[in-house]
This record gives structure tokens, C-alpha cells and sequence, in this order.
């Protein structure tokens, strides 16, 4: 096979592939193989007819194409990693027909990851992040533990207050007509969650138990129902019940009632441990953050927007995916946010651009710097990986082959170490 490549323009080249004529042969001979076992020629079983009886049955040019349709893949690859291109769309193939014993030619044109001008990457100036813990923090981590196992004690009487969990019966009317989803009974609702229409949650602050309310609001201009949108509504509400949280003293007690320590000492420790690793942790992840923007200002890029199209598909399907877990569709976001699918993908390009500027630039700092990734480096993240899922390596690694997982994952190492390359290098002020 010969290959011969030119660029013809701004990241497409074409490449003329000569395929000889034994290569040919070759995929022509695996055509009749698969053609003779699913063609069904009468006084024949399937597989066993003569060559001349199948190409008579199906036509010369038919079992030609299915041999193109077996080494057109074959030879393509082939010729990408000879000259060493990453295609990043589907290829536009021409084939030019063998005459007598001259090799086929395939012509292909295609485009191809853009190359990166880098600028400065070593030696880039960054300032160290604090990641100091206080005694505050740790007081305002005990007051989240309080906040988390506090006990919700009805109220004998008394005004109801910001905070408190009202249970209300109510029905809405748009002027003196109720309106369908507007009624409610028993309902839970903490005043102060902001989880009503505006304005309805303040105006029972101070209301007392068994008491009649008239709640007046004006729902939202963008308000998921267009029937209701910017409409004022008066709910008729009763309050049946007022809740309160009661928070527990911060003692010994309460320290081994919320973890596995005996004393609050004890527990205060653990909390300045954690904050401390987090802290840490957030300090480093900025700092990574802060190199990758320098790295990323420094070079230039120009994105295909083929790429762009890719990742902002990529980044409204993990969107939606994160609305799977809420029980909600991407659909239903459209219809309650009142947007459209054109409008999301307007909101998610400019942050998809900025991912693929830095993909291809870490990736380009990667290639020079010749940052690789081990065995043993995969295999201990499969570990992790598998760990965080409550499953075993070896069945992990299965299933990241089985969906076509393990290249992405070997990238992803690439790019962490590229980015420790780039930490390593840095002058930390």
C-alpha cells in the first residue's frame, strides 16, 4: 500500500491510498464467503453454490462493493496512523477503478484535529491559594450536622416563623375561578425555601395555627404554565399545623449520636481533618484551573466547529442526564424554562469552545512533552474507579472494554499528568 498526503486546506488534507491488486482479490474472495452464506440460490444450501453461480445471481458489481465496503476500513486506518493524522469526521471517499493490473486508488479527503501554536506553558506565574481552616468553619460545619439531624416538633401555638415547616390545605383562583394544580391539602411547606411562587411563602410569617389566610401573588413572567404566566392569583390557605426545628446541644452526647466518636472533641478533630483535605484539595484543583487558563491564553487554536458541535452535544447530554436523576427529561426543562433546544445549544457553545481550546492544547503539550501513561498507572485507576462503584478491578476493566471506555480513560490520565507537568514547571508565588 502506498500512501501519498496533501494539505488542501485549513485542517482537511486528502490522501491518494494505492490498494494492489492482491489486496483487492483478497477482499473480493471474503465477499463471496459472505455473500454465498446469506444469499439463498435455489438447488443450493447457503454457502455451498459455485463462485460463477453467485456472481451470475447477484451481479459482478455487487460482490465488488461488498469487497470495498471490507477493506475501504482496513486500508483508511492504516493509512491515518502511517502519517500520523487524527481525523475528526467521517471521511469523504472516492475509489477509482483498477484497469488491468493497476493498483485501485482511493481518494480521500478529510478533516483533521487543528494544530496548536503553543505559547508559554513552563515557568507560568501563579499565586499559592490559601487553604487555612478556622475554628469558624469548623463551628459552621457543626451547625450544618445540628441543622441535619434536627427534630421537627409540632407547635402547640404561636406565630409562625422564617424556617418553620407550615402544613397548609390551600386553593388558588384567578379572578374568583380556581385554577387547575392550584390545590392542595396537607401540604408541607417551609417558609423561607422559596420552593412557592414569590411572595406566598413570607405572607404566612405570623399566621397561627387554625387561622384563614388570603395569600395575593403574581406569578412570574416566565412561569412554566403560559396560562398562569404574569396572571395575579389570591390563595384561600389554611394552616394546619406549624413545625419547628429543634436542634440539639452540642455536646458528647450529640457527637456519638451523629458519628462514630465518644466526645465532640473528638468529632471536632475529624471535622478540621476533612476541611483540612478539602481545603487542600480545592486549593489545588484552583491552582490546576489557573494554569490551564495561562497554558490557554498563551497559544492559539482555531476550533473546528465540528469539534465545538461534538462537545456541546456532549456537555447537554450529561445536562440532561443530571435531570434523569431529579426525575426530569430535557423535554420538560424546555417546556417549564420556555426555551428550546436551539437556545440551549446557543447557552452551551462558548463553554464547549473553551473545553475543546484546552483539550487540544493539552493534548498538544502532552505530544511535545511526550507525557504517556503505564500499565500499572491504568490499572490503579481502574482501581479507583472500580472502588467508588462497589466493584471489582477485573470486572470494571470489562466493562470499560465492552463500552469502549479504555482509550478515553488512558486520555484522561494523559491530561491529569500533562496538568501535574505543568504544576511541577510552575513558579508558585
Amino acid at each position: 500500500m502506498k500512501v501519498n498526503m496533501e494539505k488542501i486546506e485549513k485542517n482537511v488534507v486528502s490522501l491518494e491510498i494505492e490498494v494492489d491488486q492482491e489486496k483487492f482479490r483478497e477482499g473480493v474472495e471474503k465477499a463471496y464467503t459472505k455473500i454465498s452464506k446469506k444469499v439463498s440460490i435455489p438447488g443450493f444450501r447457503k454457502g455451498k453454490a459455485p463462485r460463477a453461480i453467485i456472481e451470475n445471481h447477484v451481479g459482478k458489481d455487487y460482490i465488488n462493493e461488498e469487497a470495498l465496503e471490507m477493506i475501504v476500513p482496513e486500508v483508511y486506518f492504516a493509512a491515518i496512523q502511517e502519517k500520523g493524522i487524527e481525523p475528526i469526521d467521517k471521511p469523504d471517499v472516492e475509489v477509482v477503478p483498477a484497469e488491468g493490473e493497476k493498483p485501485l486508488i482511493l481518494k480521500v479527503k478529510v478533516q483533521v484535529k487543528p494544530e496548536v501554536e503553543l505559547g508559554q506553558y513552563i515557568g507560568l506565574e501563579v499565586e499559592k491559594i490559601d487553604s487555612e481552616v478556622t475554628e469558624t468553619d469548623i463551628e459552621a460545619e457543626l451547625e450544618k450536622l445540628r441543622e441535619r439531624h434536627a427534630q421537627l416538633v409540632s407547635l402547640e401555638e404561636g406565630p409562625a416563623e422564617l424556617g418553620d415547616s407550615a402544613v397548609i390545605d390551600f386553593e388558588g383562583f384567578i379572578d374568583g375561578v380556581a385554577f387547575g394544580g392550584g390545590a392542595g391539602t396537607e401540604y408541607s411547606l417551609q417558609l423561607g425555601s422559596e420552593s412557592f411562587i414569590p411572595g406566598f411563602e413570607e405572607q404566612l410569617v405570623g399566621a397561627r395555627i387554625g387561622e384563614d389566610k388570603e395569600v395575593r401573588v403574581t406569578f412570574p413572567e416566565n412561569y412554566h404554565s403560559t396560562d398562569l404566566a404574569g396572571k395575579e392569583a389570591v390563595f384561600k390557605v389554611v394552616v394546619k399545623a406549624i413545625k419547628r426545628k429543634e436542634l440539639a446541644d452540642l455536646d458528647d452526647e450529640f457527637a456519638k449520636d451523629v458519628s462514630e466518636f465518644g466526645t465532640l472533641e473528638e468529632l471536632k478533630k475529624d471535622i478540621l481533618n476533612r476541611l483540612k483535605e478539602a481545603a487542600r484539595q480545592q486549593a489545588d484543583n484552583r491552582l490546576k484551573d489557573e494554569l490551564v487558563e495561562k497554558a490557554l491564553q498563551g497559544s492559539q487554536v482555531e476550533v473546528p466547529d465540528i469539534m465545538i458541535k461534538e462537545k456541546t452535544d456532549y456537555l447537554i447530554q450529561s445536562f440532561s442526564r443530571k435531570l434523569g436523576m431529579q426525575g426530569l427529561n430535557l423535554d420538560d426543562y424546555l417546556k417549564f424554562s420556555n426555551t428550546d433546544m436551539e437556545s440551549i445549544q446557543a447557552e452551551y457553545r462558548p463553554a464547549a469552545e473553551k473545553a475543546v481550546k484546552i483539550d487540544l492544547i493539552l493534548d498538544a503539550i502532552a505530544a511535545k512533552e511526550k507525557v504517556d501513561v503505564t500499565d500499572e498507572e491504568i490499572e490503579a485507576k481502574i482501581a479507583e474507579m472500580a472502588g467508588r462503584y462497589n466493584s471489582e478491578p477485573g470486572t470494571f476493566r470489562q466493562w470499560l472494554e465492552n463500552a469502549g471506555n479504555m482509550e478515553p480513560l488512558k486520555k484522561s490520565i494523559i491530561i491529569d499528568k500533562t496538568i501535574e507537568f505543568l504544576q511541577e514547571k510552575a513558579v508558585v508565588k
